[in-house]
């Protein structure tokens, strides 16, 4: 799906605000139509959602008039894992309903000496949208297509094996994040297979021209780092990804370029940030794919 910011004849104050990246500063001492119950959820605070985020991602999800009626946001300037890593959104504003989950960021890479841009796994410090980074980049998204790949086998008893298929949900960005296909930018359960050998499985419909299958054991990396993805816990993925099947809606991430550059300007100040993160680790980084 190809993205297009096309805007109607006339949209309001706090609509405009929000699209325009001016930072928190000047949105949150504008008006708002943001309900009064979801307003009850806009906050700094563990489980909340900063202004900045919300007014952002429910512009975008009003701009594309998707028939779902659910819109997600992560704000990735927030600490990962445990209670205070609930910085992944699901609104849905039908029914009132608003829910703050895990996810994982972007691990970067450290390419020895030449160029280092790795992220801890508590809070990320580098973002950007160069192929085979693996960092974060944000903007906005739309979800495209889910599609369901073979990883291998794991063992599940002494005696039986189970194969574990994992789904992908992908994400079309635009902006900065036009690229996300190319990138295969998307979300997923944060689960992969670890210690991976290969064994001679003839008859296995995923065995490869040889006759091998790859057999590892299954490890679940939620609170974890991801390759650039967005990573849901199992039990997350397996409620979230239904709700998109044929059904696209927005993804809209914080921070975008603007937003780092700012931070690192002039800390708080430029822009919003989480506090102890940004306290973590001093000083945000975009790295852009043309410099990188």
């Amino acid at each position: 799906m190809r993205l297009g910011m096309r805007f109607p004849n006339t949209i309001s104050l706090s609509f405009a605000i929000a699209l325009s990246g001016s930072g928190p500063a000047c949105a949150a001492g504008q008006p708002s139509d943001v309900p009064p119950w979801l307003q009850a959820h806009v906050g700094e605070d563990e489980g909340q959602i900063a202004r900045v985020v919300l007014e952002r991602a429910r512009a975008l999800y009003l701009q594309k008039a998707v028939r779902n009626p659910c819109y997600f946001a992560m704000d990735a300037t927030r600490p990962n894992g445990g209670a205070a890593g609930r910085r992944f959104y699901i609104i849905c504003e039908a029914d009132r309903s608003f829910r703050a989950i895990s996810a994982g960021h972007g691990g970067g890479r450290d390419l020895n000496g030449v160029a280092d841009f790795a992220n801890g796994r508590r809070c990320a410090k580098n973002f950007g949208n160069a192929m085979d980074s693996e960092l974060t980049a944000g903007g906005a998204y739309v979800t495209g297509e889910t599609k369901t790949s073979f990883k291998g086998y794991y063992r599940v008893s002494a005696r039986e094996d189970a194969v574990f298929l994992r789904p992908f949900v992908q994400f079309d960005g635009e902006g900065e994040a036009g690229n996300a296909r190319q990138r295969a930018i998307g979300g997923h359960p944060a689960e992969v297979l670890a210690g991976i050998c290969l064994r001679k499985s003839p008859d296995s419909p995923y065995a490869n021209h040889d006759g091998y299958v790859p057999v590892g054991k299954l490890v679940d990396y939620a609170g974890g780092r991801s390759d650039g993805c967005t990573s849901w816990s199992p039990s997350d993925a397996r409620q979230i990804i239904p709700m998109l099947k044929d059904n696209p809606t927005t993804v809209y991430i914080y921070p975008e370029s603007h937003d780092i550059d700012a931070v690192a300007r002039a800390g708080r100040g430029g822009s919003y940030w989480n506090a102890s993160c940004l306290k973590e680790i001093g000083s945000p980084k975009f790295w852009r794919k043309e410099s990188l």
